[in-house]
């Protein structure tokens, strides 16, 4: 599907229309024409219309068969098991001719069992006998086998399959492809946003005199609550069920419209709050590495609306992830159209030295692949250092993709792979069978065979053993500081220019102390004091190794007598119930919290901001000063501004590092030569002294991690806590909106929606709303953590009633459009040119010169309908891919964005919004150019999209004579029709409504 041929856009746009008009006439939920062998075994044929769609549809999912129980929550469960036999049967006979009519039917092959019998049917990669097939990387194969699989000469065709087979050649050419995933995984962060979405979408269908009900996933979506837990509570035995109780008490509104949601859409699944953290639980539970849906085998593919989805890859499952207006679009049967990558093969040889950690590992590839430059691209990891690395090492490194800038970190199965499945409680048979299928196709990796050398666009090595104890930061988590530099490494910070890694705090001020009172005894911070310790994050809590670590240095720094300070705010965020269960047979949780790490909640918390408020003695005593305190935790994201607003300096270290910076209070210590504490017995301990050895954690985590504990945990997970099921949510198919929500709210984005695209939008004498620097992040666009009571966002809030206390973050009133454009631009550390060095949400308002929050600015300019462009530096819109990073600009009326260069996803969020993505020619910015933002811009697009190029020039030109000539980064033809349409939801919606 979506060629760029002669055709063009039109060809593009009315392919896919007539494609998912198409499929809205069946009066059935299918994707596409699912292949032969989803009709050749039908004797256990589901009694619900949407577990048919399940067990039919060749990009969706199988029965949950991890642990032999069901996934879907009892509401869910009723509401997919209507009867719809008559509409089955004609879904049948029409996909039994489509099936017959394959092109790749004469592959299809069926797969034995050891014993004998036979696992189903597949397409078999070996039986198209071409030799390029084995020099394909793996992660390119699984492409390959989804091309072969959904080819029908319709969506996809044999050109499709033909340009994946000749990858040495193409993904060189930046051709285009259209892959299926297999399902879609978000959390609630991202998750409330795109359900609001689809009930608004419902509502615009229904406008246009159409069937509402058409507006429903087509793929099989799993939801896990997770990003709404804060540290209220720390440091307390029943910390984590006050947090529990406080999280639902400030999210019931957002609770009850995602349990609505759990009922009203099909193929829907919501994970209850308290759960575990998606990633963790994706890993642990979804990931089905191969699907077996009716006797038709096919690897398992996953997009999530979190950037981290990639951590999946470390089980060889193809994930990573998409905006939330992406993954809607793939939910309502859309494919995704992507451009071929190239793949970076990573070369891993020996082994970790003694008291090296996977986090130690992750900072450093994370920072070799950096600077190799991997945007856009997958990195494949081979070698025979592969067998020296756990599933749950190999899942930190994948987990960080989005760091290191991939697109994935992929990890082939193997036998370390197989052991993980049966680890986590998924049963002898079901690996037995995954396995099976793996090798029979040749996607399994065996390194006691000779392997088959493999093509890549390009190689890196890392030995290993090279690897050094590190931690990252202050700024950016791939700032790598190896441990035995820190302490030079932050005084260098304090010395520097304010900066990704400078402070500029002048040399007689860098020996400031802050004395106050803590409950009554004295306290003090100076410069690169902890205030926060965090261990958090499925990046660290999914491995064992590094958790059973830090409980060991917990034990070992408790046996000599030493504490953590009481004011350092500590915290243990497991992203599993899983971790909980294993520090307990280990008897080394009470370690853990006599160091203050209590449990304080399973989700995500500091690592996405979620880190509460410090202790009113502590904030109060670095409130009004200069003092840099410094967090520490075991997360992947560290963006000023992001882990708490007081926090200027952020590191990311290992769980055992955590610990150590705890217990000595400060980043500013050479752990080498300076104490992190004095014993009971008077004499000084270091590091070493509380390092457990690799050996030592090895034998704890072989003793206490087992198979029971995956199952016992997962059997009861979505039967959710007392809490969740006392919820009471309507059973409707349209959402009832309430106007005086302010969690809740109906989009504007498709009010007076017509039934015809509007066309191309020009951008006529601009102003510049905003002028960035390099590396600005959706954090900085669209905040997620706390609301600032002088923001714009608190005011909206306070005028309907709501107190500050009851403010939550940014993060939880994502499905209030009017808190989210409010909040646009709103991180107290943002950095805009246009201040002349000023920090923080304003900008200026070009016409009168005021000084204004961007927000206020921004409706000036539309209420005089003057429209607005952003200019940007390189990397604009890395980290997060958070989709209100492209809804917010929209909401505020920015109609283009120039940059040096943008975030993969988020240049896919401004192209699904609408919004014009620009880049400055190589060599060139705003600077080299001489704009300073002042100017009055126009973008020189034609009129009609048919006249309209992927990646053309495109000239801009200012009242003040200068002009220059911008790549123009709508990519694919697709993006170009989204462009048309206005964007991709109202694309979708047009397409579905005109039968």
């Amino acid at each position: 599907m979506y060629r760029r041929a002669t055709s063009g856009v039109r060809s593009a746009s009315t392919r896919l229309s007539s494609s998912l008009t198409k499929i809205a006439s069946t009066e059935t939920a299918s994707v596409s024409a699912p292949s032969a062998p989803l009709l050749l075994n039908q004797t256990n044929r589901s009694k619900s219309f949407s577990s048919a769609l399940r067990s039919f549809r060749v990009c969706s999912a199988s029965t949950r068969w991890s642990h032999g129980v069901s996934w879907g929550s009892p509401a869910s469960l009723r509401a997919q098991s209507r009867n719809s036999a008559p509409v089955m049967e004609k879904f049948e006979r029409k996909y039994a001719t489509m099936a017959s009519e394959h092109a790749y039917k004469d592959i299809l092959t069926s797969l034995p069992k050891p014993g004998g019998g036979e696992y189903g049917n597949y397409y078999s990669l070996p039986a198209l006998n071409d030799p390029r097939v084995d020099k394909l990387p793996f992660s390119v194969r699984i492409l390959l086998e989804s091309a072969i699989r959904n080819c029908d000469n319709y969506q996809v065709t044999k050109d499709d399959v033909e340009k994946i087979l000749d990858w040495e050649n193409t993904s060189t050419k930046q051709v285009e492809i259209a892959f299926k995933p297999a399902r879609v995984i978000l959390q609630d962060f991202t998750g409330v946003p795109v359900l609001v979405d689809l009930a608004s979408m419902r509502d615009a269908v229904k406008n246009l005199g159409s069937d509402p009900s058409k507006i429903n996933p087509l793929v099989p979506v799993d939801l896990v609550v997770d990003h709404s837990i804060q540290v209220d509570f720390a440091r307390s035995e029943d910390a984590a069920q006050k947090n529990l109780e406080l999280e639902f008490k400030r999210n019931k509104e957002r609770f009850t419209f995602l349990k609505w949601g759990s009922t009203a859409f099909q193929n829907m699944l919501v994970v209850p709050p308290g759960s575990g953290i998606v990633h963790q639980v994706n890993l642990e539970y979804l990931g089905r590495v191969v699907f077996n849906s009716n006797g038709f085998l096919y690897p398992d593919s996953v997009v999530g609306t979190d950037s981290h989805t990639t951590m999946i890859d470390g089980l060889g499952v193809a994930g990573w992830g998409v905006g939330g207006i992406e993954a809607e679009a793939a939910m309502l049967g859309q494919p995704m159209s992507m451009v071929l990558p190239g793949v970076v093969g990573f070369k891993l040889d020996g082994k970790l030295k003694e008291g090296v950690t996977a986090t130690d590992l992750v900072l450093t590839v994370t920072q070799i692949l950096r600077k190799h430059g991997v945007v856009g691209k997958f990195v494949e990891f081979y070698g025979e250092g592969m067998s020296e690395l756990s599933l749950a090492d190999r899942a930190t490194i994948a987990n960080m993709s989005p760091e290191y800038g991939a697109t994935m970190g992929f990890f082939p199965v193997d036998h370390v792979t197989l052991e993980y499945l049966k680890l986590t409680g998924r049963s002898d048979e079901t690996v037995s069978m995954i396995e099976s299928y793996l090798r029979a196709n040749n996607m399994f990796v065996d390194y006691n065979e000779p392997q088959q050398e493999r093509a890549y666009t390009s190689y890196l090595q890392l030995d290993l053993g090279h690897v050094e104890p590190c931690i990252s930061g202050p700024k950016r988590p791939h700032d790598r500081v190896p441990l035995k530099d820190m302490k030079a490494d932050w005084h260098a910070c304090l010395d520097n220019p304010v900066g990704f890694k400078g402070f500029a705090v002048p040399k007689e001020k860098q020996e400031e102390v802050v004395r106050f009172s803590y409950n009554g005894q004295p306290a003090e911070i100076k410069h690169g004091s902890v205030v926060i310790a965090a261990i958090t994050s499925c990046t660290n809590t999914s491995n064992p190794s590094v958790m059973i670590g830090a409980a060991l240095v917990a034990k070992k720094a408790s046996d000599l007598g030493l504490e953590v300070k009481p004011w350092v705010k500590t915290s243990l965020a497991p992203g599993s119930r899983v971790v909980e269960k294993y520090l307990d047979r280990s008897g080394l949780r009470e370690y853990l919290t006599k160091q203050g790490f209590e449990i304080v909640g399973y989700g995500c918390t500091t690592c996405i901001g979620n880190s509460g408020n410090l202790d009113p003695e502590v904030a109060s005593a670095i409130e009004g000063t200069d003092i840099i305190p410094a967090a520490v935790l075991s997360g992947n994201r560290n963006f000023e501004g992001r882990v708490h607003p007081q926090t200027r300096a952020n590191y990311l270290a290992s769980p055992p590092l955590v610990v150590a910076y705890a217990l000595a209070g400060t980043v500013d210590i050479d752990f080498e030569k300076e104490p992190i504490g004095t014993g009971r017995d008077g004499k000084s301990v270091y590091l070493r002294d509380v390092w457990p050895s690799n050996e030592e954690v090895a034998q704890v985590v072989q003793y206490s991690v087992l198979p029971s504990m995956f199952k016992s945990s997962y059997e009861t997970i979505t039967e959710g806590n007392p809490l969740w099921n006392e919820l009471s949510a309507p059973s409707s198919t349209l959402y009832s909106w309430d106007p005086n929500s302010t969690y809740i709210h109906e989009p504007p984005y498709f009010k007076n929606m017509t039934a015809n695209p509007p066309g191309p939008r020009q951008v006529k004498d601009a102003y510049c709303l905003l002028n960035f620097g390099d590396s600005v992040t959706t954090d900085h666009i669209s905040p997620a953590g706390n609301i600032q009571k002088t923001s714009p966002a608190a005011k909206f809030l306070m005028d309907r009633g709501v107190i500050p206390e009851d403010f939550n973050s940014y993060g939880s009133r994502r499905g209030n459009d009017e808190v989210m454009a409010r909040g646009t631009f709103a991180n107290i550390r943002i950095v805009n040119k246009l201040l002349k060095g000023e920090v923080g949400p304003k900008t200026v308002h070009i016409p009168t010169g005021e000084k204004l929050s961007v927000f206020d600015a921004a409706s000036k300019y539309k209420t005089a309908e003057q429209d607005t462009i952003i200019l940007a530096g390189a990397e604009y819109g890395s980290g997060s891919s958070r989709d209100w990073a492209a809804k917010g600009p929209l909401l505020l009326g920015v109609k283009a964005v120039i940059a040096k260069s943008f975030e993969r996803i988020h240049r896919s969020n401004l192209a699904g919004m609408g919004i014009i993505p620009l880049c400055f020619k190589s060599g060139e910015d705003a600077e080299t150019l001489g704009l300073t933002g002042h100017e009055r811009y126009t973008v020189h697009l034609p009129t009609k999209v048919s006249d309209i190029r992927p990646g053309q020039d495109v000239t801009v030109t200012t009242d003040s004579g200068k002009s220059f000539v911008c790549t123009l980064r709508f990519d694919t033809e697709v993006e170009l029709a989204y462009y048309d349409h206005g964007g991709i939801l109202p694309y979708v919606i047009r397409s579905l409504s005109a039968k």
